[in-house]
């Protein structure tokens, strides 16, 4: 990124990195349930994120069984 498009001041800076946090875990919750409604499984779900099936699992579990979403479950 050039130096250019960095807030001059750091709060101003910090602030804009947590806000794309922010945007990131929303983007993220709602992929992965869309990925889940439509019949994708936990290896599946964790390859496509870069991370193992045991993380995404204990990151997005309770939110989607709170949700309704249906899980598949190990064969």
């Amino acid at each position: 990124m050039p130096a250019e498009e960095v807030p001059q001041d750091p709060a101003d800076a910090l602030a804009a990195v947590v806000a794309l946090r922010r945007l990131a875990d929303r983007l993220e919750d709602a992929a992965v349930e869309q990925a889940m409604r439509s019949g994708w499984s936990w290896p599946e779900v964790a390859e496509a994120l870069g991370v193992t099936r045991q993380a995404v699992h204990k990151k997005h579990a309770r939110r989607l069984i709170a949700a309704g979403v249906t899980l598949r479950r190990r064969q």
